[in-house]
Formats: C-alpha cells, structure tokens, sequence
C-alpha cells in the first residue's frame, strides 16, 4: 500500500466527517431501517462520500457498505479482498450528540483486517493501522504519533465498555475480572482507545455487524492487540450475512 494511498483515505473519511459534522449541527431527522437500528442523512451522505473516494483510489477492490448492503446492494467478495465501510459508527451517539462517533474503513484479505483507518470527527481524532507496519493517530492534521497498546497494570484493567449497548451480561463476564477503572465509550473508539494505550480490555456481548469492527480491528492489530471470540479463537470476516458473534478487545496479555 503505497502512501498515496493512505494520504486518499484520510481525505476520504476528513471529508466524510466534515459532511456528517454539518448534519450533526442542523435539525436533523432520524429514520428506522429494517433491523430497528436508525439512520440519518449523516449516514448516507457520508457513506456516499467514501464509495466515491475509494472508486478512485482502488476500483478493482469491492466494497461492502452498511447502507447500501441495507438497500440490498451487496457485491462479489469471493476473491477474498474487499473494503468494509461503516460511515456512520455509534449512530446512536450522534442522534445523542455526545460526540462519541466514527467514520470507519477497514481493508479485508483472506478474512483478516490487514488495513483500517478510524476518524471521530467531533473529537478530530484519526487512527491509522497496517498489518506488519503499525499504527498511528493524528490528534492535529497532518501529525502523525504512533501509538501501540500498553501492558495492564499490576492492580487491575482499565476497561472500556458500549455506553448504548452495556447490560448485565457484560457485567457478569467483567466480574471474572480484576477491574480497576471502567469508562463507556460509543462506537469503534472503544477498539481506539484499546490500541492507543489508554485503556486494556473491551468485551461486546452483543450484536455487531462486519463493517462495525473491521476498520477498528485492523488499527488494534496493527497497534499489537487482539481481538478474539469469547472463547479466544481468532474474530474472522466473511461470515454469513455480515454478522459478528461476541468477542472481546485485548492489548497486551
């Protein structure tokens, strides 16, 4: 992957963020789809955005998208390479307006996330993740730091949980754990977070979609995490219909 390549995906979601951030400032609507989850004008023009900007940069790669494989637009991935886009994460947080929203676009070969760029346009922040090669964040445009993950501390994990989809079981498989800080987060941040050190543990009892952890996935890889199943075997992509089973976030054992 050339860096002309990542410089385009960084305008890609930056111009997809500044259209959800004008949406995000105007009294927007929110409809339901036909899974009860909602969506905005957000979610589209963004997405929109993104499919315009990776058939320039990569158009013989196909790309699955959460709103058009909602309007039954699905393509060919048998060849085993594809982007998975989620223009909107954490619509629930933007509905909300807490901030805590993402614009993601993961890079899938042979069912592992091998590349994938997160942006949280209210916070401007932007991490970045290549298989083999790192993982970076841009608190200011341009500024790249690396980031990695970090090694709990003695007395416990920082963790970090879904502030619109915590519940009991999340509670109950945390308390086989030595917790000493839980915080809630929205969206794929939580997977960021993880990645960039500042916190250690994310576990998800709950549906999630591809396109929801792709993105994410690839950074945390990058930065030296994992993400498993519940039951540690290795979180794959290409399952039917798109959906993830639980699974849990790790930084370094």
């Amino acid at each position: 992957m050339t860096e002309d390549l990542i410089d385009g995906l960084c305008l890609a979601v930056r111009e997809a963020g500044a259209k959800i951030m004008e949406i995000y400032e105007s009294d927007f609507e929110v409809h339901t789809k036909g899974d009860e989850s909602p969506v905005t004008a957000a979610d589209e023009a963004a997405e929109a955005i993104i499919l315009r900007h990776l058939a320039d940069l990569t158009p013989d790669i196909p790309v699955v998208a959460e709103e058009s494989v909602a309007a039954g637009n699905i393509p060919d991935i048998s060849g085993g390479t594809y982007w998975l886009v989620d223009p909107l994460d954490g619509t629930k947080e933007f509905v909300s307006r807490n901030g805590e929203f993402t614009v993601n676009i993961g890079l899938i070969e042979d069912q592992r996330p091998v590349m994938g760029i997160v942006y949280a346009p209210v916070l401007d922040r932007l991490f970045f993740g290549r298989s083999n090669e790192g993982a970076f964040c841009e608190n200011t445009p341009g500024k790249r730091e690396t980031i990695q993950v970090r090694k709990p501390d003695d007395d416990g994990l920082i963790v970090v949980a879904s502030r619109s989809h915590r519940d009991a079981a999340t509670d109950d498989y945390l308390a086989g754990f030595t917790v000493k800080q839980l915080t809630s987060a929205g969206s794929s941040l939580k997977f960021c977070l993880v990645a960039a050190g500042e916190a250690d543990f994310y576990p998800r009892l709950g549906r999630t979609m591809e396109w929801d952890t792709a993105a994410a996935h690839g950074v945390l890889a990058a930065a030296g995490g994992n993400l498993s199943t519940l039951d540690g075997e290795e979180f794959l992509y290409g399952k039917p219909n798109f959906e993830n089973g639980f699974f849990v976030a790790r930084g370094k054992a």
